[in-house]
């Protein structure tokens, strides 16, 4: 980087103070959206969200039983959030914590994930380790690892980047000409899924692709996905009540 040009994860901004909907934003997404991206809606750098997370999400230090809301919210931010803020967060010791972790590691279950858990699921799995969603959902790594190869899901690219920083990175191979012209062929009137399925590749890789060849879905299809939605909203609204 030549002198005078600024880092936006590190270059403080312009004007420090921050507003009661900064303040709200940040409260709602942190743990949840991606810091930088968290970081670039709020106009700071990555190093302001995070010190100003930890003044007003630390709560004072507690000891005992977790309470139920306690674990859920170790859940709620398990992968997002560096382990010493969420500690602090938690108003917990670091050792208390992983003592809390490895407890919750002893009682997971290879059931099936619900409607409710799959949507949740999915956007998850792309930000957060394998280890950390069996102990967010309560499954087995086994069950995961099922889960996310029957959904062709993938890891997002940023992920990967800080997973794999100094280290050799795991490429998809190419597309083939076959390939493409089967994306072509199944993308207006096939689910993202099955099309996955039936390229052994993961739905974002199906999509992306799709979208770089201009590829549209058919209005039959775009209504299906539609009705699956609403159906998905109804699900969740009704296990909730």
């Amino acid at each position: 980087m030549t002198s005078g040009q600024s880092n936006p994860q590190t270059e403080p901004s312009q004007d420090n103070s921050w507003t009661d909907s900064d303040l709200d934003a940040l409260r709602a997404s942190f743990g949840l959206k991606e810091e930088a991206f968290l970081a670039r809606e709020l106009g700071r750098s990555v190093e302001e969200v995070r010190a100003k997370a930890a003044e007003i999400l630390s709560r004072d230090a507690v000891s005992g039983p977790w309470s139920p809301v306690d674990v859920d919210a170790l859940r709620r931010y398990l992968g997002g959030v560096a382990t010493n803020l969420l500690a602090q967060m938690l108003g917990r010791s670091v050792e208390d914590l992983e003592a809390k972790l490895v407890e919750l590691a002893t009682t997971l279950s290879d059931t099936p994930l619900t409607g409710p858990e799959l949507i949740r699921f999915k956007r998850l799995y792309g930000t957060r380790a394998d280890a950390d969603l069996a102990i967010i959902f309560g499954r087995t790594l086994d069950r995961i690892h099922g889960e996310s190869s029957r959904l062709c899901l993938s890891k997002d690219k940023a992920y990967m980047r800080r997973k794999t920083s100094g280290a050799e990175r795991t490429r998809m191979p190419r597309w083939t000409e076959p390939e493409l012209q089967t994306l072509r062929q199944l993308y207006s009137a096939e689910s993202n899924l099955q099309i996955a399925q039936q390229l052994g590749r993961s739905v974002k890789s199906v999509v992306s692709k799709a979208h770089n060849l201009g590829l549209k879905k058919d209005k039959a299809r775009l209504e299906e996905m539609g009705r699956q939605n609403v159906r998905l909203r109804y699900d969740r609204g009704s296990s909730s009540q």
